[in-house]
Formats: C-alpha cells, sequence, structure tokens
C-alpha cells in the first residue's frame, strides 16, 4: 500500500464503523480492500507463494464483496473474516501449498554471510533453517497448518482463529499444539533421538 493509502485508511473511520457501514454501502469497500489488502496479500504469500498471492488475494476480497450484506460485525472484526475467506480458498491450493514447502525443504541452505550485525546473524539463521520449516509445514495436517499460520503470519489471536475458521477455541489449542508439537520434533530431532 503506498504511503498515501495508509494516511487514507488511517483518516478514515475505525475498523469497527467500517465494519458497520459495509454491508449498507458498497462504497466504503474501496476503504476495506486499502486497509486490508497488503496485509491477505501478505498471508496468502507466505503459503502459496508471490504469484498465487495476487490471485488468492484479489479473490478474497471479490468474495468479500459479494457477501459483504452477510459479514455480522458481532461475530468478530472485519480483519478476521477477511483471513478466514483467504483461509478458505488457500484451502482449494492445498496441493500446490504442500509443493511448495517440499520445494523449498529441497534447498540448499545458503552460505553464511560475514559481518557481526545482529541482523545479519538473524537473516542467516533464518534462512538455513527455511528448508527444514518448509518441509515441517508441509507435514501438518490442513487444519494444524491453517491455525499455525493464522496465528504465526496473520497474528491472530486463538478466539480470533476460531472465529475465522467457524471452529471452538478449544480445537484452535488443540491443532496449534499438535503443530507446535510437530514442529518441535522436525526441527529438533537431537533432542528426540537421545
Amino acid at each position: 500500500m503506498t504511503e498515501a493509502g495508509h494516511r487514507t485508511a488511517e483518516a478514515g473511520v475505525s475498523g469497527a464503523g467500517l465494519s458497520t457501514r459495509l454491508p449498507r454501502d458498497p462504497e466504503s469497500f474501496t476503504e476495506v480492500h486499502d486497509r486490508y489488502f497488503a496485509l491477505i496479500f501478505r498471508y496468502v504469500a507466505a503459503r502459496l507463494g508471490a504469484q498465487a498471492a495476487e490471485d488468492v488475494a484479489s479473490e478474497t476480497f471479490l468474495v468479500a464483496f459479494d457477501r459483504r450484506s452477510t459479514f455480522d460485525p458481532e461475530r468478530g472484526d472485519l480483519r478476521v473474516w477477511l483471513f478466514g475467506i483467504a483461509t478458505n480458498l488457500v484451502a482449494r491450493h492445498r496441493r500446490q501449498e504442500a509443493r511448495r514447502y517440499r520445494a523449498l525443504g529441497r534447498i540448499a541452505p545458503a552460505p553464511d554471510a560475514e559481518g557481526h550485525e545482529s541482523r545479519v546473524v538473524a537473516s542467516v539463521a533464518a534462512r538455513r533453517l527455511a528448508p527444514e520449516l518448509a518441509l515441517a509445514l508441509s507435514r501438518l495436517s490442513p487444519g494444524e497448518r491453517d491455525v499455525l499460520l493464522l496465528v504465526a503470519i496473520g497474528q491472530l489471536g486463538y478466539e480470533e482463529v476460531a472465529s475465522a475458521l467457524s471452529i471452538s477455541s478449544g480445537t484452535v489449542g488443540s491443532r496449534l499444539s499438535r503443530a507446535r508439537k510437530k514442529l518441535n520434533t522436525t526441527l529438533s530431532p537431537e533432542v528426540h533421538d537421545e
């Protein structure tokens, strides 16, 4: 989003005000798009890659526009509703998502970069772990992956994930717990081999 777009979104009504206007004012949807597109795009890109993300993120907003009259602000906020739609659309691309993670898992880690800045060290560590993490993500069930990535990438809380996926908070907690255990086992095999 451009800097002007951020100012426009910030100058507009609050998310709650926008949520209540949305069903009866189709013109307000431009503000919804401007405010949330980059967030939804990043979430989808992390799951499917940048190329598919543009299409899926755009489709998320088309579906939301078509269903705007069914949005109920009492059930959750607009951001959570959009993440729910995006996650449902990602489900259509599950095989593509799993292939992407398996492919990333086969990529050799990048060589160490020289330098003493902590940012460089963190970047190198993340690049080294990326293939293992991608492979571990491909081994999660679709439900576990949805919950984990809505929390990790979407920055949603348990209640928000439950609302986005139309599941209970307890289900969110159990799926997240299983996903974390599987990731820990895969990413820390030396701990489990002892």
